[in-house]
């Protein structure tokens, strides 16, 4: 009544079986991608925010000096957040004498000619 075919369990062979393991490993390669994009994003905004903090706290300093700032430029190290940093102080006379025009870049520590940000505010010796 029962033939030796028809009792024959069904299962997966070993080609679908193959297929699919080829699938999941293209799947797990994307997410692993994906994962390493985000990091990466992750790390490039952390440290443009620690960036902009430092180049806030150095414009601040500048506004709480009771001294006006000659016109030029220099070099101070402003670390942020364990991180080693280098702002660029360039100050330039405005229109008006009782003001002067400040930009704040901030560059890695050792590498002036990278910059992560740049910030720019007027400083005055009104008080």
């Amino acid at each position: 009544m029962t033939s030796s075919s028809a009792r024959r369990e069904r299962g997966f062979t070993l080609i679908e079986v193959l297929v699919a393991l080829a699938i999941i490993a293209v799947a797990m390669g994307a997410a692993m991608r994906a994962t390493s994009v985000m990091i990466s994003n992750n790390r490039a905004l952390q440290d443009k925010t620690l960036a902009l903090m430092a180049a806030e706290n150095a414009l601040a300093q500048m506004r709480l000096e009771q001294t006006l700032p000659a016109p030029g430029k220099r070099m101070v190290a402003c670390p942020q957040g364990g991180q080693a940093m280098q702002c660029e102080l360039v100050t330039t006379s405005s229109l008006n004498r009782g003001f002067r025009q400040v930009t704040v870049r901030v560059h890695p520590a050792g590498d002036n000619d990278a910059v992560i940000t740049q910030l720019s505010g007027l400083v005055s010796n009104l008080r």
